[in-house]
């Protein structure tokens, strides 16, 4: 007797296989991804209590890659173990987190902050004036000395009296760091929230000055307002 196939069988075990191949693959690239998204949270911590001398001062910066706004800088010092455990990366935390942990953390600890004008920003170049607002922001502890804990790569020039360590991804290793990284990003985002009243239609309010399509859209249609970064690409080509 003749075997005979049924062809709605036939084809849809090649779909099948076509879509287990496919969701395999699939698959195969999201478990590719999380290792990589996963490291970036389980980086080793910083033993920050054996640095010397005291204090222990951590720095870190906010508003680097915006169209506008200044940039603006925390040092935080910590008087206790008190809430050591709670403060990470400012941009893992919500904004109300943010809130409450900025309002606890300048009331148990010794903060700083300092900030580098737009004008500033123009004429130096970001890096340089967001290593001016680190400076400023240690400088407004009022100590004499301790040692730096520093994120990113850079050393914050002309600090006399200090000594410094740079931190890659500090802010998600050493406490002191990522308790001014929501200081420091709080404050700034204050401000811009403000800027948002006096300059409605950009938004500042919403992006905090950074180059989103709504923020880029609303400089071509607008022109540059003066807390803009002239030097920036994104805005200069607007300019009058």
């Amino acid at each position: 007797m003749a075997s005979t196939k049924n062809p709605a069988k036939t084809s849809q075990k090649k779909i099948s296989v076509k879509t287990a191949t496919k969701s395999a693959k699939s698959a195969s690239s999201k478990a590719a991804k999380v290792p990589k998204k996963k490291a970036a949270l389980e980086l080793p911590k910083i033993m920050w209590r054996e640095f010397s001398p005291s204090p222990i001062i951590g720095v870190d910066e906010v508003g680097r890659g915006c169209l506008a706004g200044p940039v603006y800088a925390a040092a935080v010092i910590f008087k206790s173990d008190e809430l050591i455990d709670l403060v990470t990366d400012s941009k893992l935390i919500s904004e109300e987190r943010r809130e409450e942990l900025a309002e606890l953390i300048c009331k148990a600890h010794h903060v700083g902050i300092g900030h580098a004008t737009v004008e500033e920003i123009d004429e130096l170049n970001i890096l340089q004036a967001s290593l001016l607002a680190m400076k400023r922001a240690i400088e407004a502890l009022g100590v004499k000395g301790g040692h730096v804990l520093v994120d990113g790569n850079q050393k914050i020039p002309n600090l006399q009296g200090y000594e410094q360590t740079t931190i890659i991804k500090g802010d998600l290793r050493a406490a002191p760091i990522s308790a001014a990284s929501i200081v420091a990003k709080v404050t700034r985002d204050r401000l811009m929230k403000e800027l948002g009243v006096q300059y409605p239609v950009y938004g500042f309010e919403a992006h905090k000055g950074y180059s989103t399509p709504i923020h880029k859209n609303s400089i071509a249609e607008h022109g540059p307002c003066i807390v803009h970064r002239k030097s920036f690409a994104g805005v200069k080509e607007h300019l009058g």
